[in-house]
């Protein structure tokens, strides 16, 4: 797989370390060239720095329960209900819900 993605997106990022939205496709773009830990660390980075961005705990949970983290996911999933119920996301409410809900279903 092609890195350039991912080389333009750190390129970015110097020039914008705060945005959340670069980060965030920073993580999906680890994810998606299958370097695992640097997707977690980078979406933990983003929890921290960025905690009302509702759109990473879906993605952080999938990366947790891929990883076997299922106590992890969990509570990622609960976090991001947390914040979509704040912000009135009915779209992320909808999809954390089914996620915990089908995280439940298999354990």
């Amino acid at each position: 797989m092609s890195t350039q993605r991912l080389e333009q997106l750190l390129d970015m990022l110097k020039d914008s370390p705060d945005d959340a939205f670069l980060r965030f496709a920073l993580a999906m773009e680890y994810d998606k060239l299958g370097q695992y830990s640097e997707s977690l660390g980078a979406f933990l980075k983003l929890r921290e720095t960025h905690p009302d961005y509702v759109g990473l705990y879906y993605h952080l949970g999938k990366r947790f329960e891929r990883s076997g983290n299922l106590e992890g996911a969990e509570m990622s999933y609960k976090e991001g209900i947390e914040v979509a119920q704040r912000q009135g996301d009915k779209h992320a409410l909808g999809e954390l819900r089914a996620a915990l809900a089908a995280l439940e279903d298999e354990g």
